[in-house]
């Protein structure tokens, strides 16, 4: 049905721009279109174990109570995450998944009138919560499919409100060590927030990886954001959360929706944080399955951009929508990033050996 053209009149500048965020096919999706019952999912960068035994167990206690409204400030979480990260729980700032944090972001410190800077094929959320609010979307060239923090500064002038840095970068899987980091930070305005988006964190065994989160006393205008999406599987209950300094969280409370963490991911992520052998087999699967992809990419001739985090995109020498088609019939799923700038690439998911393996053989035969 065609939208009545005074309603889109109506909408908001910024929103009348914008597209609508694409996820992953679901598995339900490929099964209705195509008739597969088998398939397999690598394209959401889930974590393929789903979550640990302690998150389950935590869970399943926690069904008793679905009668009654979550803990809207989250102490239990918060004084676990802080513990975890040396900070104050008034630092922390619960969000339905980290992208409810981003929206926090832009709520608090953009508006007409002002810009916020990323780089060239950086997360689609970005300009999706700038153009929301009115505000200007700036994209800077990127190098090597990373973020070049020179070429952002070059753009900050009084307009600037934000600048969202992904490390690592969806869906390219790049990364900046601490040392550019903290010299960027020290050459950013004070009147511009930088958000430095790790959703990916616990991923990532590069040495000169900074960990961010203690990083906010010297950088009262830094925001760190984390997930449970990723790592400790628990994508289907959308909890993240962000350091800040504790001014900066009391503004993101002004502006978030009451309860907007359910009791039952709290209760998860909260038990999730003491699991550290789920996370360390997580973080072991997904090595491995790099390798494992990433050695098939090299004997099939295609290239791939390094990366750190639990997914990496190849190109696959030709536009790439073919070749995504082609592995959906075989019942395959991976993710398709022609909107972030990649037409030639496909972004798949670290998955089980065995995900893994179907995924290589299919994308052989695709290839022909």
């Amino acid at each position: 049905m065609n939208e009545p053209l005074s309603l889109l009149e109506l909408a908001a500048p910024g929103v009348r721009g914008l597209q609508p965020y694409q996820p992953g096919k679901p598995l339900s999706e490929l099964e209705r279109e195509y008739g597969i019952r088998d398939a397999v999912k690598l394209a959401s960068n889930e974590n393929p174990l789903g979550p640990g035994k302690l998150a389950l167990a935590a869970l399943r206690d926690g069904l008793a109570e679905l009668g009654r409204y979550p803990d809207g400030n989250g102490f239990a979480l918060k004084a676990a995450l802080a513990e975890r990260h040396g900070v104050g729980a008034d630092q922390i700032t619960l969000g339905n998944g980290s992208n409810d944090v981003l929206e926090f972001v832009a709520r608090v410190f953009l508006r007409p009138g002002r810009e916020a800077i990323f780089s060239e094929h950086a997360f689609a959320v970005y300009p999706i919560v700038t153009q929301a609010v009115g505000a200007t979307a700036v994209t800077t060239p990127a190098v090597d499919y990373g973020y070049d923090l020179q070429a952002i500064l070059a753009r900050i002038n009084e307009r600037t409100g934000v600048v969202f840095v992904a490390n690592p970068n969806n869906p390219t899987g790049t990364w900046l060590g601490g040392a550019p980091l903290r010299e960027f930070l020290d050459q950013v305005p004070d009147h511009v927030v930088v958000v430095l988006d790790e959703a990916y964190f616990e991923y990532v065994q590069e040495p000169d990886y900074p960990d961010t989160t203690g990083w906010v006393s010297d950088y009262p205008n830094l925001v760190a954001t984390r997930t449970f999406s990723k790592a400790y599987g628990l994508a289907g209950l959308r909890i993240g959360y962000g350091i800040s300094h504790p001014a900066v969280a009391d503004l993101f409370n002004r502006v978030r929706q009451p309860f907007n963490v359910n009791a039952l991911a709290q209760a998860a992520a909260e038990a999730a944080l003491s699991d550290t052998e789920h996370l360390r087999e997580s973080v072991r699967i997904n090595l491995e399955g790099m390798v494992q992809l990433t050695e098939a990419f090299e004997r099939l001739g295609l290239a791939w951009i390094p990366s750190v985090a639990n997914f990496v995109s190849v190109d696959v020498g030709r536009p790439a929508g073919g070749v995504y088609e082609a592995l959906l019939r075989e019942g395959v799923i991976v993710r398709p990033v022609a909107g972030y700038g990649l037409p030639n690439h496909l972004r798949a998911t670290i998955g089980l050996p065995e995900e893994n393996a179907r995924l290589i053989a299919a994308l052989e035969r695709a290839l022909g």
